[in-house]
């Protein structure tokens, strides 16, 4: 149970510092009638998989944990979205959106994984 509760703080932790770099990225996009929503759309998406996640580390059914989880998979995959159509339209940040992209990627995956091996369990 220990181990169990220090990944849990880690994702948290994780998906909590997530939120903060995207929102730091996005201070650098010059704000233009094409980027300020791009900008708003990416900060609500990739702050949002940290809060979701909190919501399902507190979940009070299997269901409501593994429907939490799927929130914060979706926002994570869209995240990725945001995160390739800020690089086209300012392409000085390419890279360093590509090192986001690829952390949104691994939080999509590991929240896959989790919700798989939830759905596996036995009732």
């Amino acid at each position: 149970m220990s181990n169990e509760k220090n990944s849990k703080y880690d994702l948290e932790a994780r998906t909590g510092k997530f939120g903060e770099e995207i929102i730091n990225f996005c201070k650098k996009i010059p704000l233009s009638p094409i980027t300020i929503p791009l900008i708003t759309q990416l900060v609500k998406a990739g702050t949002s998989i940290g809060a979701n996640y909190c919501e399902a580390d507190c979940a009070e059914t299997k269901k409501d944990f593994e429907h939490k989880l799927g929130i914060c998979k979706k926002e994570s995959k869209e995240t990725k979205h945001w995160l390739r159509m800020v690089a086209t339209a300012y392409s000085d940040l390419k890279e360093e959106s590509r090192i986001y992209w690829k952390e949104a990627n691994e939080l999509n995956l590991i929240f896959s994984a989790i919700i798989n091996k939830s759905k596996k369990k036995a009732v």
